[in-house]
């Protein structure tokens, strides 16, 4: 089992940037593939991005291809986004997901196939 904590959320201006970062504790961080969703009220969470466990394979949504970007810190047990030319649609509290994976290349977008969550970070990006 891992527990997820995030952070880095907060208020920032169109074309701003925020780091969110993602620690991890509980078993060896590197079995597990790792993925960040976001959520509005009355809508279904969405995938933003995802990391094979190993860091070498990632993915984005198309709405934040070039705009944001995944990585992680195995020695850290950390994953990060870091997201850039922030616009008010990003506005979304942000969950961390993970999921154990034998495969060390492989991604997963869809969030029924992430078996554990953070509780989230607000961020807020004001026009």
């Amino acid at each position: 089992q891992v527990q997820l904590v995030e952070s880095g959320g907060g208020l920032v201006q169109t074309g701003g940037s925020l780091r969110l970062s993602c620690a991890a504790s509980g078993r060896t961080f590197s079995s597990y593939a790792m993925g960040w969703f976001r959520q509005t009220p009355g809508k279904e969470r969405e995938f933003v991005a995802a990391v094979s466990r190993v860091g070498t394979t990632t993915s984005y949504a198309t709405s934040v291809k070039g705009r944001f970007t995944i990585s992680r810190d195995n020695a850290e047990y950390t994953v990060y986004l870091q997201m850039n030319s922030l616009k008010p649609e990003d506005t979304a509290v942000y969950y961390c997901a993970a999921r154990s994976a034998l495969s060390s290349l492989a991604v997963y977008e869809r969030s029924g196939e992430y078996a554990y969550w953070g509780r989230g970070t607000q961020v807020t990006v004001s026009s």
